[in-house]
């Protein structure tokens, strides 16, 4: 967990891409759901916020 932290302060690309890449499932999950309406609302900007976090985090260092 430390290094996960660390490596989100160092700005390194690995824990960047998995956090964007749990934003994008959660956005998925939030838009399948049939339940809260509010989850279904947000899904969208929640999977937009992952993807674009992602493509930003591609040009990060290793």
């Amino acid at each position: 967990m430390n290094a996960f932290l660390n490596g989100l302060l160092r700005l390194r690309r690995g824990p960047w891409e998995m956090l964007a890449s749990v934003l994008i499932a959660l956005g998925v999950a939030m838009l399948m759901q049939p339940f809260a309406l509010t989850l279904y609302s947000w899904s969208f900007i929640v999977t937009l916020t992952g993807t674009v976090m992602f493509i930003v985090v591609s040009h990060f260092p290793e």
